[in-house]
């Protein structure tokens, strides 16, 4: 899987929230000051050399849409994170996340019980 940049991540969180969009409503959705018009076009045509992104015909323009789900990528990204730092060790990550984010007991709990619902589907 190819890595995004900060600025196509940004660009892929939209239009996973958007579901499909055009460039100009792609732009609409950044914080001020907005990113230029050609500047996201530019993102938009990368993310679709990567696969990240298609598009259909409409009109004279293209709607753009995701080629790969948000939880696709979020689980990809954190497999390479545990793989990189942690030495594949899904015990060693969240040991480092108790630790260094001072995770309270009601929350350990509570991810304990999600994991066991999870285990019994």
């Amino acid at each position: 899987m190819k890595q995004l940049t900060k600025a196509e991540e940004e660009v892929m969180q939209i239009l996973w929230g958007l579901k499909e969009a055009n460039v100009a409503a792609i732009v609409d959705e950044f914080p001020k000051p907005k990113p230029a018009y050609n500047t996201v076009s530019t993102i938009v045509r990368i993310l679709e050399s990567k696969g990240f992104v298609n598009y259909r015909k409409e009109g004279r323009g293209h709607i753009y849409f995701p080629a790969m789900e948000k939880e696709t990528y979020s689980n990809l990204t954190i497999n390479k994170l545990m793989d990189n730092y942690f030495q594949g060790s899904f015990k060693s990550m969240v040991s480092f996340f108790v630790k260094t984010n001072k995770v309270s007991t009601k929350e350990l709990g509570e991810i304990l019980e999600q994991i066991n619902k999870e285990e019994k589907k």
